[in-house]
C-alpha cells in the first residue's frame, strides 16, 4: 500500500507521535486517531513511514525507537478498537431470504416434512417406531452471482456477507501493514483473533450446535435438522465471510498471516461443528437411524466442496481432511444400518399371534421405513454401488428364504435388488408366524392379509414401484390371491361338501328315489357347519375394505349358488316330514346377510342375529 499524500508540516515524526501519546495529553491518550479527520490520520500514518525508514539508518536515536514503539502500541490499540466499534452481530434468521439485489449470495428457505411411523403390539420385541426427516431438511441454496474479493476462491454456494464497512477494512489493512512491517505480526495477529473470534463465537453459539454425548436419539433427531441448517450457514456464510475479511486486512502483507488469522478465529467452532457429526456416525446402529443419518451424509457431502474451498490452504488441511473421514464414516454406518435392517427382520422373535389374521406390526414397520427409501434413492445407491452390501443373506449359517439373486442380474439396480430381498426375508417371516395358528383358514388369511397390504403399499408408490419392478410385482400378487383361493377353498370345503348330492339318493325306497333321513342329516349338518363358519370369521380381520368387499362377493357366490340349487332341488322332501323348520333354518337371503358379517370383528352368532331380525 502506498503511504498516503500529506501536507508539509514542520513537526518531526516523533512530536507527532508523541502528541497522541504524551504522559501530559491524557486527553489525547484517551482519544483515538482513526476517529480523528482523515488528515489527522494520515499525519499520524507518514509519522509512523517515516520513523520505519529510519530503522534501516545507523543514526537511529533512543528517542526514535521509544517513538516508534510507542506509535506500535498506540496503532495496536487503534486496530483493536476499529475491530470492535464496527463489529455488528450477524443475525442468522436474516439469512433465509436476501433480495435478488443484493450483491451477495443467500442462504435458501428450509424445507422440513417427517412422519410417524407407529404401531401397538406389547408382544412384538422389535422396535416398530421410527420418527425422522424423511426429506431432505434443507433445500440446495439458490445460486446468485457473488461480488467477493477476485483473489478469494469461492463455490457457487458460498455467500459470503460484509462482516465490516470497507472504510473500516481500508483502515485495518494500514494499521496491519505497519505493524507487520515493524516486526509486530504476532500482536497484530493476537488483537485480530481475540476480537473476530469472540464474534464468531457468539455467532455460533446462536445457531444452537451442542455437545451431544449424553443426549437421547429423539433429541438427536430435532438437534440433526439444527446441525444442518447450522453448517450450512457456518461454511457458506460465517466462515467464509470471516476469511474473506482476513484476505480483504492481510492478504499480501505476509506470508500466509491471512491464513494464520482465520485459523485462529475460526478454529474452535469449526472443530465443535464437524464434532457433532463424528458422534453421530459412531453413535450405536439401529434402523430407526437410517434417514437421519442419511439426512447428515447428503447435507456433508453437498457441503463438501465449499468445506474444501473455504478449508483450502495448509494451516486448515486438518479441518477439511476430518470432514472427509466423517463423510466417509456415515456412509459406512448407513450401509451397515441397511444390514442390521435385514438382520432384525429375519430374526424378529415374536410368536404370539395377531388377533384376526390382520397385519402384524413387522409389516407395516417395514413397508412404511421401505416406503421412505425412494426419498434417498439416488444417495443409496451410490453408497451400495460404491461398496456392496455383503452379510446375512449370503450366510450358510442360518435358516434363509430361497432367492435366486440371478435371475434379477443385469434388471434392476443393486438398490432396488436390497428392497426386494428385504420383502423376501420378511414373507419369510410372515410365514414363519403364519404356522402358529391352528386354524388353517386363519393361516391362509394372515398371509393374505400381509401380502395384499405389500402389494398396496408398493402400488401406492410410484417410485416404490418403478425400484421394485412389474414382475415381482407380479409374483407378490399371485401370492397373495393364492392365499386368499387357499384361504376359502380351507373355509368352505367342509360346507359345501354338505350340498353335495351324492349319498341322497336310494333306489327303491320309494318313489322320489331321495332319503329323507340322510336329508335331514345333511341339513343338520349344513347349519352347523355354516354357523361355526360364521361364528369364527365375523370375528377375523381384512382391514382394507376393497379386498374385504371381493373376499365376500367371492364366498357369496360359491355359497348361495350352491345352497339356493340344493334348497330347490330338496326343500320339498324335508317340508313333507314333521317339523320342517329345525332342518331348513335359513333362507337364502339369512346366508347373504350372514356373508356380509365376515371380517366385521362382530362376534354374533347367526341364530341370535336371525332371531333379532
Amino acid at each position: 500500500m502506498e503511504p498516503p499524500e500529506v501536507n508539509a508540516t514542520t513537526e518531526s515524526p516523533e512530536k507527532i507521535i508523541l502528541r497522541w501519546d504524551s504522559m501530559a495529553a491524557e486527553e489525547a491518550r484517551e482519544k483515538m486517531i482513526f476517529d480523528s479527520d482523515r488528515h489527522e490520520i494520515d499525519l499520524y500514518l507518514h509519522a509512523v513511514d517515516e520513523l520505519q525508514k529510519s530503522m534501516n539508518s545507523t543514526t537511529l536515536s533512543d528517542s526514535n525507537s521509544s517513538a516508534l514503539h510507542m506509535a506500535m502500541a498506540r496503532l495496536e490499540d487503534e486496530f483493536r478498537n476499529i475491530l470492535i466499534s464496527h463489529t455488528y452481530p450477524i443475525e442468522t434468521e436474516s439469512f433465509s431470504e436476501f433480495s435478488n439485489s443484493s450483491t451477495h449470495h443467500s442462504i435458501g428457505s428450509t424445507s422440513d416434512s417427517s412422519e410417524l411411523i407407529s404401531s401397538n403390539s406389547e408382544e412384538v420385541e422389535f422396535k416398530y417406531d421410527i420418527e425422522g426427516s424423511l426429506v431432505k431438511q434443507l433445500e440446495h441454496l439458490e445460486s446468485n452471482s457473488s461480488s467477493t474479493s477476485s483473489c478469494y476462491k469461492s463455490t457457487s454456494s458460498i455467500r459470503e456477507v460484509d462482516l465490516v464497512p470497507n472504510e473500516a477494512i481500508y483502515d485495518l489493512r494500514c494499521i496491519a501493514e505497519r505493524m507487520i512491517a515493524a516486526g509486530y505480526l504476532m500482536e497484530c495477529i493476537q488483537v485480530y483473533g481475540s476480537v473476530r473470534k469472540s464474534v464468531v463465537d457468539a455467532n455460533f453459539k446462536k445457531l444452537g450446535i451442542e455437545d451431544i454425548q449424553r443426549l437421547e436419539w429423539a433429541i438427536l433427531e430435532t438437534k440433526i435438522r439444527k446441525w444442518i441448517r447450522a453448517s450450512k450457514i457456518c461454511v457458506r456464510v460465517l466462515f467464509a465471510s470471516e476469511k474473506m475479511l482476513c484476505k480483504q486486512i492481510f492478504e499480501g502483507l505476509c506470508t500466509s498471516t491471512d491464513d494464520a488469522c482465520f485459523m485462529e478465529t475460526i478454529k474452535g467452532p469449526a472443530v465443535q461443528l464437524f464434532t457433532f457429526a463424528e458422534a453421530i456416525s459412531n453413535t450405536k446402529r439401529s434402523p430407526e437411524k437410517l434417514f437421519k443419518m442419511l439426512d447428515l451424509y447428503d447435507a456433508l457431502s453437498d457441503l463438501l466442496p465449499d468445506i474444501e474451498a473455504v478449508f483450502e490452504s495448509k494451516s486448515t488441511e486438518s479441518i477439511r481432511v476430518e470432514a472427509a473421514e466423517i463423510l466417509s464414516r456415515l456412509a459406512e454406518a448407513s450401509r451397515r444400518i441397511l444390514l442390521e435392517f435385514e438382520n432384525r427382520i429375519l430374526q424378529e422373535p415374536s410368536r404370539g399371534q395377531v388377533p384376526g389374521g390382520t397385519l402384524h406390526p413387522l409389516t407395516r414397520y417395514v413397508m412404511n421405513y421401505i416406503s421412505l427409501i425412494p426419498d434417498y434413492k439416488q444417495t443409496l445407491h451410490e453408497l451400495i454401488v460404491s461398496k456392496p452390501l455383503t452379510g446375512w443373506r449370503y450366510s450358510d449359517d442360518l435358516n434363509m428364504p430361497d432367492m435366486d439373486f440371478l435371475e434379477f442380474e443385469g434388471e434392476i439396480t443393486p438398490l432396488s435388488l436390497h428392497l426386494i430381498w428385504i420383502i423376501v426375508i420378511l414373507q419369510f417371516n410372515l410365514e414363519d408366524k403364519s404356522k402358529h395358528y391352528k386354524d388353517a383358514s386363519l393361516s391362509h388369511l394372515f398371509i393374505m392379509n400381509n401380502v395384499h397390504y405389500i402389494v398396496q403399499k408398493i402400488k401406492g408408490s410410484p417410485e416404490l414401484r418403478e425400484m421394485i419392478g412389474d414382475e415381482y410385482l407380479k409374483k407378490l400378487t399371485g401370492k397373495y390371491r393364492l392365499a386368499a383361493t387357499s384361504y376359502q377353498r380351507s373355509t368352505l370345503v367342509n360346507v359345501l361338501y354338505c350340498l353335495r348330492d351324492e349319498g341322497l339318493h336310494v333306489r327303491g325306497s320309494s318313489s322320489s328315489g331321495v332319503s329323507k333321513s340322510a336329508l335331514r342329516e345333511r341339513f343338520k349338518a349344513f347349519n352347523a357347519m355354516f354357523e361355526e363358519v360364521h361364528k369364527t370369521q365375523a370375528t377375523w380381520l381384512v382391514p382394507n375394505p376393497q379386498l374385504r368387499e371381493e373376499l365376500r362377493i367371492s364366498i357369496s357366490d360359491k355359497v348361495i349358488p350352491a345352497y339356493r340349487s340344493f334348497l330347490g332341488r330338496y326343500k320339498s322332501h324335508v317340508e313333507s316330514g314333521r317339523h320342517p323348520e329345525i332342518y331348513i333354518k335359513y333362507s337364502v337371503e339369512d346366508l347373504e346377510n350372514a356373508v356380509l358379517d365376515f371380517f366385521d370383528r362382530h362376534p354374533v352368532s347367526l341364530q341370535q342375529k336371525r332371531r333379532s331380525q
